[in-house]
């Protein structure tokens, strides 16, 4: 089949001859792959950023298709079923799953991603098939009136932004501040509009993102040092409520940090990595911040977000700007790495 292979730094390729997946156990399905994405995390790896990282993984976590079959285990599905992955991979069964912390899964995966999250390697979604393990946890059926795009992004970035929005416990009335315009930080946007914030600022450097978040109604925040300021002077000198910071690095972690208000709420959801990042203690602590990270979780939030997308509460596919063949997917990496795509939808 053809896929999609990491091959070191800035080095993806694909290949005619990949193995065809099959059913290995009983809970497994295969699905052909209908869309797929380019998530900011398959970047790490894109840019040589992971080390550990093994050559021909086939990438990408962001996918939805059609079920072509299933091991004897599984029960909620049958070939021909539209369905979209969760990004992660849990078992459903163990005492995390139960108690819905399924990134904290003992079996814990992540399509596409070698062994970065976990310990057992699964092949990715840039594919025309995929091996789903636990078909019954991570799959999930997608309604006739839900588009295939639109269900893509509720496998991951959708429920990356909406994890963001509610750790953060934006409530009616609030002003809320994205750091990070990309498709996480974008939707978080869409998420806390829901919730009930009455103002969203879009916290960004590059003017293009900022732009997008306008159009879809937030007011656009360039970065700075004078970030601070310009925050207080929207916000009647108080700071924002809630700060979402959606780019994973220290810089925007200490930004989100500097423009909460007092005891206000700053949820990272962002994919952090740092080992050693100066935490400014004395402000967090005089300005009785809480601080939360959260893990985006397709599979627990992936109900009620359907129920937005298909009644027409949110729509996230405003965020994809760009849907190439797969032939193309190095195209399409090169053009998100540089900021020249907000979103790539690659198409089998």
């Amino acid at each position: 089949m053809k896929a999609l292979q990491w091959h070191g730094a800035y080095q993806v390729k694909l290949t005619d001859d990949a193995a065809t997946p099959r059913v290995e156990d009983p809970g497994d399905a295969i699905v052909r792959v209908v869309r797929s994405a380019i998530c900011g995390t398959d970047l790490h790896p894109y840019r040589g950023e992971i080390a550990s990282f093994t050559p021909g993984t086939v990438t990408g976590h962001e996918f939805t298709g059609v079920v072509e079959t299933v091991g004897p285990g599984v029960r909620g599905f049958v070939p021909g079923d539209r369905v979209v992955a969760s990004d992660i991979i849990a078992c459903g069964d163990c005492g995390a799953c139960r108690r819905g912390w399924h990134y904290q899964c003992d079996r814990v995966g992540l399509f596409g991603y070698d062994t970065v999250v976990g310990t057992t390697a699964f092949a990715g979604g840039h594919a025309e098939y995929v091996r789903v393990p636990f078909a019954d946890v991570v799959l999930f059926p997608v309604p006739d009136a839900v588009g295939d795009e639109q269900a893509l992004l509720i496998g991951d970035v959708l429920a990356t932004g909406y994890a963001g929005a509610v750790g953060g416990e934006v409530r009616p009335g609030d002003t809320v501040a994205v750091v990070g315009c990309g498709p996480v930080g974008l939707l978080a946007m869409q998420a806390a509009r829901v919730l009930g914030a009455a103002a969203v600022l879009a916290v960004d450097p590059l003017e293009s993102r900022r732009a997008l978040a306008a159009h879809h109604g937030a007011h656009p925040v360039p970065t700075g040092t004078d970030l601070p300021a310009r925050v207080r002077d929207l916000t009647d000198g108080r700071g924002a409520d809630v700060v979402l910071e959606a780019v994973g690095t220290d810089a925007a972690l200490l930004s989100a940090l500097e423009i909460v208000r007092p005891r206000g709420v700053v949820c990272a959801v962002g994919s952090h990595a740092s080992e050693a990042m100066p935490m400014p203690t004395r402000l967090a602590f005089a300005k009785e911040i809480t601080l939360r990270f959260a893990v985006g979780d397709p599979i627990s939030a992936r109900e009620p977000l359907m129920k937005l997308v298909r009644g027409g509460r949110i729509d996230p596919t405003f965020v994809i700007s760009h849907r190439l063949p797969l032939s193309e997917a190095a195209e399409g990496f090169r053009l998100f790495d540089a900021g020249e795509a907000s979103k790539v939808v690659l198409i089998p």
